[in-house]
């Protein structure tokens, strides 16, 4: 039974905890800015939808998703700020970093959703194209846009521009830059802004605008309400675009895969840890992305046995360090045994096995004797014998050596199933091996005495 606690601290419900930590990110000053524009983005959001249902506009629902997308990468931002208040803690031991992750991914899913959700809904409104009121159309197209830009602007999302910096571009940022470098051959002041690459967000940005602006341009011309359901479709495409090269990005930090552009660098950390004084191998090498920017690593590494383990450990972890920032290392001594003669199973073909004599090999070091620093075999004070058992090496199977001498015949020496006490009374005992240790054959059915007539097979020459 586990011990009983007479006054147990109540626990704390979901909702308690989720607040507890909200009041810890709250007390910070830079997260009042984040709060503020959460607010007006909800109140911006709200109206938006309001007119999406006034003007009937599947293009302006569309560009309002972005609204939602901002309110999400703010909540990121948050997420970010409580990651780095919060130390590791025996549960999570590398800390909270994989939560912005987490939330990254879930963010740009969950625009991508929105995207497929409005492709749907233009399917079917190419089959009933409805009326398409303007009024509104326009208005709410400035106040998102403004509001957008002044959300990636104002705040430096940490994570969110991390991954659109490592992230591979987009087919719109391609397309883009492709025009960037035209028009930056012309006027090379540009380049600054427009290269190598622009901010996707701002980017989808100014293009839904741009989208939305011609949309109401042919409404209002020639009342083509088609129009509204096409934008409504590039709007979506863009978004799935942009998104999803973040998504796969994140999603392979979920999944602890190495970063393709550090291999090169770690392969060569490596090598270098190889040719460490008193190195000799390096194995289990893996290194995954922890978060956003740093690695995580372990290694085993096996050292010769008069090497020092905190030196080697001091120099591996020094060579590693520069790239792996969470870095495990597991340092143990070269194990070494002696070469047997003759181990395992032989083959029928090859021997007879009445011509050969079984010696085992007793296990002579044991659980007692290893170093719980290294959990290797400790180092025994002198060097053994040359010719002693006393060796190295667990779980040796029994040798079987050659038996090259003839066997007397008419000496009346019992063999097969003689005691080893007798063998040692009769002087048989094999110098070498303890007292505990003889010779004896490896099969029972061989004659009780040699030089009869019921020996088995041709008799000997």
């Amino acid at each position: 039974m586990g011990t009983i606690h007479l006054f147990r601290k109540p626990q704390r419900s979901f909702f308690g905890k989720l607040l507890r930590e909200f009041r810890l990110v709250a007390a910070d000053r830079r997260s009042w800015k984040i709060l503020l524009f959460g607010v007006i983005n909800l109140i911006c959001t709200g109206f938006l939808l309001m007119w999406c249902s006034s003007t009937n506009s599947i293009a302006l629902t569309a560009y309002t998703y972005l609204t939602i997308f901002d309110l999400f990468s703010l909540m990121t931002c948050l997420i970010s700020y409580w990651v780095t208040m919060r130390k590791p803690s025996p549960v999570y031991s590398f800390g909270f970093e994989r939560l912005e992750v987490l939330a990254v991914f879930a963010s740009t899913v969950l625009a991508q959703l929105g995207a497929l959700f409005i492709l749907k809904e233009s399917a079917e409104r190419f089959l009933e194209q409805p009326e398409i009121h303007t009024g509104r159309l326009l208005v709410g197209t400035f106040v998102a846009l403004s509001f957008n830009l002044f959300t990636m602007l104002s705040i430096r999302n940490k994570p969110f521009a991390y991954v659109s910096e490592a992230a591979s571009t987009s087919w719109l940022q391609e397309h883009v830059a492709d025009l960037s470098r035209s028009l930056c051959g012309i006027i090379p002041g540009l380049s600054g802004i427009f290269l190598p690459r622009m901010n996707p967000f701002v980017l989808i940005d100014l293009a839904g605008a741009f989208a939305l602006c011609i949309t109401y341009m042919l409404i209002e011309i020639n009342n083509y309400f088609a129009v509204d359901t096409a934008s409504a479709i590039a709007i979506a495409l863009m978004t799935f675009g942009t998104m999803y090269p973040m998504s796969v990005y994140s999603g392979k930090v979920l999944l602890q895969t190495t970063p393709p552009h550090v291999i090169g660098q770690l392969d060569k950390l490596i090598r270098e840890v190889s040719t460490l004084d008193g190195v000799l191998e390096v194995r289990n090498e893996h290194f995954w992305t922890l978060g956003f920017g740093s690695l995580a690593g372990s290694v085993h590494v096996r050292i010769r046995r008069d090497a020092n383990e905190q030196m080697v450990l001091a120099h591996v972890t020094n060579r590693l360090y520069t790239l792996v920032s969470t870095l495990t290392v597991q340092i143990f001594k070269d194990d070494w045994i002696r070469p047997a003669l003759l181990s395992g199973p032989v083959a029928a073909n090859v021997l007879n096995f009445t011509d050969h004599h079984i010696i085992p090999v007793p296990l002579l070091k044991g659980a007692d004797d290893l170093n719980p620093v290294t959990s290797t075999p400790a180092k025994p004070s002198s060097p053994p014998p040359e010719f002693s058992f006393n060796t190295p090496g667990k779980n040796v199977n029994p040798v079987i050596l050659l038996n090259t001498q003839t066997r007397p015949y008419g000496f009346g020496l019992n063999h097969g199933h003689t005691p080893y006490s007798n063998m040692l009374n009769q002087g048989l005992g094999v110098p070498g091996i303890g007292a505990t240790q003889g010779l004896r054959t490896g099969f029972t059915n061989i004659p009780s005495r040699y030089g009869t007539n019921n020996r088995i097979g041709q008799p000997r020459p």
